[in-house]
């Protein structure tokens, strides 16, 4: 193997199991060792804040190399890593089947899982991460907590920046009263049977955003996959954990894997596709969870059965065709395609999915948004967040005649904070009053 070779990229399980995985001394002695051959080779540095950080230390450091670097300094660059897995996908050389074998992203995550072991991950930030509960709590009460994490809310904001370290300049996506389970119950539509893909069957993984924060992105994929001629059926056992991920808590990630997949495999052992509708929790499905689970066959059979949506709805127009009916949109789309798509390596789905659309012009940003899962939300991170999806928001703000979407909700949010910080700074455009998921324009053109 050797650098530049054609040979796929592959990923080992992660070994969190094994107590080697969790020695602080092996694990100083692989960081030493990646950082140093990061260190000589500098590709990733305009990925993130990571490699800024890491490459800042070593060059200020007594002999500008990695051996003058204390081991507590690592912290800040390590915590500065959002997973996105771009480095990973995108620009090292050295991945497996290297012989060098790197993978940056999972020894990140490994630093954090032994951070969980030893109880140093804050307690508000472990809150964060129970979506499941944290949904539940506020559905109740959907319109107090969306009118307290308000960032208009002078009273509210600065108390919850100081319990959460959320910072109080953050749009923080809203709650919903009733959850996508209970409105899909009332909502569902009759399935096309004339359209030409009549006859399969899929069952909807809503997600956890999707259940309680924003169900249009669940409702618009029924209606186009009904009219498609997909009988559709949504299922929300729990959280895929790319929260808990983000912080090393595996065993938890292991644990909401088992219950998904025996949820959805009665299903897909009655001859339904499994379909993800947000670009991390299809990650999850697909990748992570056999890497986290690698002798599990339940989740092989699941992974092997899951697709994103938006890739979902390329292999119908391929396969079968699409139903007719789709009008063009009154504006020009421009796209944010997410990281954790890109990480799916499955191509720019969601893309080829609005191309499909009549008289269809497009315009594709394929950069970080920057914000990161929780990571760009927090008071530490959200300057860098801000900055990291600048050049995302400047494209999306030049782009003033179109309408603005991300496959990523969260994505959606902070891109759409980082054109209103260019507004407030004197640059012209229009402020979009949400970024959609693409799906929800494909829903459009067919008149829902």
């Amino acid at each position: 193997m050797s650098e530049g070779s054609l040979e796929a990229p592959i990923r080992h399980p992660i070994d969190w199991n094994n107590p080697d995985f969790y020695d602080g001394e092996k694990l100083d002695k692989e960081l030493r060792r990646v950082f140093d051959i990061c260190h000589g080779c500098r590709r990733c540095f305009n990925l993130c804040d990571t490699f800024p950080k890491l490459f800042d230390l070593i060059d200020d450091s007594e002999t500008g190399e990695l051996d003058s670097v204390a081991s507590e300094d690592f912290k800040p660059a390590i915590d500065a890593c959002t997973l996105c897995d771009m480095c990973f996908m995108t620009k090292c050389p050295y991945v497996p089947p290297h012989e060098f074998n790197l993978d940056f992203p999972h020894l990140m995550l490994r630093y954090r899982a032994i951070e969980h072991r030893n109880g140093q991950i804050p307690f508000a930030t472990k809150q964060i991460t129970e979506t499941d509960r944290n949904g539940k709590m506020a559905r109740p009460v959907a319109g107090l907590v969306n009118w307290g994490t308000k960032t208009e809310n002078k009273l509210t904001r600065p108390i919850l920046q100081v319990v959460s370290g959320i910072n109080k300049e953050a749009d923080l996506p809203k709650y919903q009263s009733k959850t996508i389970s209970s409105q899909i119950k009332t909502a569902k539509s009759k399935v096309n049977k004339s359209a030409p893909a009549f006859g399969r069957k899929a069952v909807l993984y809503a997600t956890c955003f999707v259940n309680y924060n924003n169900s249009k992105i669940g409702l618009a994929a029924e209606k186009v996959l009904s009219i498609n001629g997909v009988e559709t059926e949504l299922i929300y056992p729990n959280c895929c954990g790319m929260p808990k991920l983000e912080h090393g808590d595996i065993a938890a990630v292991a644990k909401n894997a088992k219950e998904v997949a025996t949820a959805l495999l009665p299903w897909i052992d009655k001859g339904y596709d499994v379909i993800a509708l947000i670009p991390s929790c299809a990650l999850m499905l697909k990748f992570e969870w056999p890497l986290i689970l690698p002798n599990d066959e339940d989740i092989k059979r699941l992974s092997e059965a899951t697709k994103d949506i938006s890739e979902y709805i390329v292999e119908l127009s391929k396969n079968e065709g699409l139903a007719d009916g789709m009008v063009s949109t009154p504006r020009p789309v421009t796209l944010h395609l997410a990281c954790h798509a890109r990480a799916q390596n499955m191509g720019p789905k969601a893309a080829e999915m609005l191309k499909l659309l009549p008289d269809a012009d497009i315009k594709v940003i394929e950069r970080c948004s920057g914000h990161g899962g929780s990571w760009g939300m927090m008071k530490k991170n959200f300057d860098a967040a801000l900055k990291i999806g600048k050049p995302v928001a400047r494209t999306a703000l030049e782009q003033i005649s179109s309408e603005v979407v991300s496959e990523c909700p969260l994505a959606g949010v902070h891109i759409r904070q980082g054109i209103k910080q260019l507004k407030e700074e004197g640059d012209e455009g229009d402020l979009p009053d949400t970024v959609p998921h693409p799906i929800e324009i494909l829903a459009k053109s067919y008149g829902f």
